[in-house]
C-alpha cells in the first residue's frame, strides 16, 4: 500500500519542493493546505504547471486560483527501480485530471497498488516534507468514473 510511503518512523522523508518565481504561489498554497493553479487574466484559461505566460494567448497577466481539489486518475505508474528518494516504499505517481481542466502530476495515497486504475476519482490532501513544507497528494474518493 502507498500509505506512509514517505514516512519513516512517523517522520516525513519527502524532499522539500524546489520553489521558483513562477511556482511560488503554488507552493505557498500547498503550505496553507490549498491546491493553487493559474488562470489567465485575459482569456481565463486555467493552466498548470505554473509558467510566466498563458499557453493559449501568451499574455503575462495571470492570477493564482484555488482549485477545488477533485479530479480523476488519467494515468499512473509505480516506479520500482531505482528506489525513489525520500520514500520508504515505491510511490504511486499519477497524472490527475482536475475538474478545472488541467492535468497535474502527483502521488496517490491510501490505496493498494493492485487497486489503482485509470478513471478513479480522487481528492487532494497534503503530506509533510522533511523541511516542514507540504506537497499535494491525492486519495481515492469513489469507484471508477464512468466514461
Amino acid at each position: 500500500m502507498a500509505d506512509d510511503a514517505s514516512l519513516r518512523g512517523g517522520v516525513a522523508t519527502r524532499p522539500d519542493p524546489i520553489v521558483t518565481v513562477d511556482s511560488s504561489a503554488f507552493w505557498a498554497g500547498a503550505d496553507r493546505g490549498e491546491l493553487i493553479i493559474q488562470q489567465c487574466g485575459d482569456c481565463t484559461t486555467f493552466y498548470h504547471p505554473p509558467r510566466p505566460m498563458c499557453p493559449k494567448c501568451h499574455t503575462t497577466a495571470m492570477r493564482p486560483v484555488k482549485a477545488n481539489g477533485r479530479g480523476t486518475i488519467y494515468s499512473y505508474c509505480i516506479p520500482i527501480h531505482p528506489p525513489s528518494f525520500g520514500f520508504a516504499a515505491p510511490p504511486i505517481v499519477a497524472l490527475i485530471d482536475l475538474e478545472e481542466g488541467v492535468r497535474i502530476v502527483s502521488n496517490v495515497v491510501g490505496i493498494e497498488y493492485e487497486k489503482v486504475t485509470n478513471g478513479l476519482k480522487v481528492e487532494v490532501e497534503f503530506e509533510p516534507t522533511e523541511g516542514g513544507h507540504q506537497v499535494p497528494v491525492f486519495r481515492v474518493t469513489t469507484k471508477k468514473k464512468a466514461r
